[in-house]
């Protein structure tokens, strides 16, 4: 149960944070977000606030978030159809009713002619019983088109995605990537602060329960001034002569707390996966609490994960990495598992590198991810106009389809590797 409550923590932060981006930069540009939504499914939870209904959705494999004009449940009004109107104080139409008309008694009936709730914001049709004229209706900005009982607010075309300019767009889009990064440095900042951040000082970190050192009586602290009579300066000094020693003793010379000491300790031999075979005492490396070096530890941690998976994607497009080394959800959350074993640290550092790996994935140019979109901006600005919207959504449908059956191929995969 720990695990599952963990994956979901997890995989739930992860994409909380990146729509969060979307929600923000869209919001920033004057864009309607409709619907902010973290999973997938039918409703669990939902609330409504600044125009936005936020909902946790039963299954946790994503999220998104809902902008005006890139919907298409919205309901085209055209000329002949039959709708109730409601009118506020100024004589705006608050209110449009598409079904149902008979709950709303004081609504007027307009057959329309004409609609615009875009642009001009206007109806023109005629009123039931007043057949022989024409009327005009103007619209308020924040109406609501009411069906089935459900009131959706409409979007006047400066509060829709694709009225902005193209760098709103790019960044409404760029911002969901964009804070998986983030969130991976704000993690890695966290664990520099709370555990510390390894240090090269010639000084013994925290000792493993089974090992060598703590049976040979070190204890964590005890700085080391000479092993085998070669004097030590780093920790790196001390890794490197226990390396080179398995099964053999090593005298050290420490310091622990003023006090001068020797400790003679054997070394236990470790073979090393397609490599030799190396001595190892049981000791962490040690630790150093420094707040503003923290920060510096977080930006080199995301550096360095961010560089590794690249590497890792140049490995599998060359084809050394086939897809049988991909995982899915199943995949991540047997890691969660394994690695939740060794503590909240190591968890929360593989947040961090799941973090990285979802910002990475979503920037790479394929249709239906933010890299794809992001992939037709850059079109647009080579062509100083944007490609037709038609063909743009076919290619991210095609892209969705395709990333679909990869996810199921994944997660068969998973299946197999793990439960079968």
């Amino acid at each position: 149960m720990s695990t599952v409550i963990a994956f979901i923590i997890i995989f739930g932060a992860l994409v909380f944070f990146h729509e969060l981006g979307h929600l923000i930069f869209a919001k920033r540009a004057g864009i309607l977000c409709r619907e902010f939504a973290i999973g997938m499914g039918p409703k669990v939870f939902s609330f409504t606030k600044n125009d936005t209904l936020y909902t946790i959705r039963l299954l946790p494999i994503g999220g998104y978030v809902r902008m005006a004009g890139e919907d298409v449940e919205m309901v085209e009004l055209k000329a002949g159809y039959r709708v109730g109107l409601v009118f506020n104080d100024q004589n705006e139409v608050q209110k449009i009713i598409l079904n149902n008309k008979d709950k709303y008694p004081d609504a007027r009936i307009l057959e329309v002619e004409h609609a615009d709730i875009e642009h001009e914001l206007i109806l023109k049709g005629y009123v039931e019983g007043e057949e022989e004229k024409l009327e005009t209706f103007k619209v308020n900005r924040r109406a609501v088109l009411v069906e089935d009982g459900t009131e959706t607010l409409i979007a006047p075309y400066d509060r829709q995605f694709s009225s902005k300019t193209l760098g709103q767009r790019t960044m409404a889009i760029f911002a969901g990537p964009m804070m998986n990064f983030v969130l991976a440095f704000v993690i890695f900042v966290i664990i520099a602060i709370l555990q510390g951040m390894p240090s090269n000082a010639p000084m013994l970190g925290e000792l493993t329960k089974d090992g060598a050192a703590i049976e040979a009586g070190f204890k964590e602290g005890d700085i080391v001034h000479s092993v085998d009579g070669a004097e030590i300066s780093s920790w790196q000094d001390v890794v490197e002569i226990i390396q080179k020693n398995p099964n053999n003793e090593l005298e050290f010379q420490i310091d622990r707390d003023g006090e001068e000491m020797t400790i003679p300790v054997t070394p236990k031999s470790q073979e090393i996966e397609d490599g030799p075979t190396i001595g190892v005492i049981g000791v962490y490396s040690p630790m150093e609490k420094n707040p503003l070096k923290s920060v510096v530890y977080g930006a080199e941690e995301t550096v360095l994960w961010t560089k590794e998976i690249f590497v890792i994607l140049g490995k599998l497009i060359s084809g050394e990495f086939t897809i049988d080394a991909l995982s899915g959800p199943v995949g991540i959350y047997v890691s969660v598992d394994t690695v939740a074993q060794s503590g909240i640290f190591y968890l929360m550092k593989w947040a961090g590198v799941l973090s990285i790996n979802l910002g990475i994935m979503n920037l790479l140019p394929i249709p239906a991810l933010d890299g794809g979109r992001l992939m037709f901006f850059a079109i647009e600005g080579v062509r100083g106009k944007p490609i037709d919207k038609q063909k743009e959504g076919l290619v991210h449908f095609v892209g969705f389809a395709l990333l679909m059956l990869l996810m199921l191929v994944v997660t068969w995969n998973d299946i197999q590797r793990f439960f079968l």
